[in-house]
């Protein structure tokens, strides 16, 4: 093992400036963002970001690749986790009062899992008063009691989208107990506990919220913001964005989950993820 580069990684992420970077992107991998969403996400300046990438590029922490025109940064994954196994195995050197409180949590997760029952999933976007909404009642609907799907928002609305509102309905879909709500809900000890956090828009992905008691897996399926559409697409936008929800969720349904493993499933979770949307938006 490169202990020269273990220390390299450490000191990069010693920074609270590429610190906040690397956890952003973290949030959204597999999957990479571009540099202007990362900049505008974190309110960072175009050539503070640069040399932030740079840094942690060079530590080995950071991968940079191009899709046509356009630069994505994302997490080299392999790389953080020999840099956890290192803090782990040898720094720690699996002191049980270290390492035992979360290989209990991994292991309370896959027993719950295994036991059957219905499963917890938990759909986020910034406002819940349309994608989250649209996820939530598909799942809830067409799931066959082997989930129970909730939503909520970073900054939750006041009341559900009229515009969403109305795709539900003409989906057969009862809105009367559809209202946004706040993520932090779900932080408190006595909420229930989620298998897994779906963020279904890039807003919600980007923002640094802490993770829900659990251990939950986590997953990123980016859906375009259809309030920002305006004038006479604006309609075929809503439907649009329920078209690629209802799609998602589709897939979703048709995995073994039952018998899929953990790193089964997130692989599983995070290639649904990939199939993006038209568009783009938070």
């Amino acid at each position: 093992m490169d202990h020269d580069l273990d220390a390299d990684a450490l000191t990069a992420l010693g920074h609270p400036g590429r610190l906040a970077v690397f956890r952003l992107l973290a949030r959204r991998a597999p999957h990479g963002v571009r540099p202007s969403e990362i900049a505008e996400a974190l309110d960072l300046k175009p050539n503070t970001l640069s040399a932030y990438v740079t840094t942690l590029t060079r530590a080995g922490i950071l991968t940079t690749w191009r899709e046509g025109r356009s630069v994505y940064y994302g997490v080299d994954l392999k790389r953080v986790g020999t840099l956890i196994q290192f803090l782990v195995n040898d720094c720690c050197r699996g002191r049980p009062e270290l390492c035992e409180p979360l290989a209990a949590r991994s292991l309370e997760r896959l027993a719950a899992r295994q036991a059957g029952g219905t499963r917890n999933i938990l759909f986020v976007c910034s406002g819940n008063s349309g994608r989250s909404q649209f996820a939530e009642a598909i799942l809830n609907r067409n799931g066959d009691g082997r989930f129970r799907a909730y939503s909520a928002g970073t900054r939750p609305g006041r009341r559900l989208n009229p515009e969403a509102a109305s795709v539900l309905a003409a989906h057969g879909h009862d809105t009367g107990g559809l209202a946004p709500k706040s993520v932090t809900r779900f932080e408190a000890t006595d909420a229930p506990r989620m298998d897994c956090v779906i963020t279904v828009c890039d807003q919600a992905a980007n923002e640094d919220c802490p993770p829900l008691p659990g251990l939950p897996l986590t997953a990123h399926w980016s859906i375009a913001r259809p309030s920002a559409v305006e004038g006479a697409d604006r309609a075929a936008a809503f439907a649009a964005a329920y078209d690629a929800i209802e799609a998602r969720v589709t897939r979703f349904l048709a995995l073994p989950v039952e018998t899929l493993d953990a790193l089964a499933l997130q692989s599983a979770l995070d290639a649904i993820g990939a199939t993006r949307a038209a568009g783009k938006g938070a």
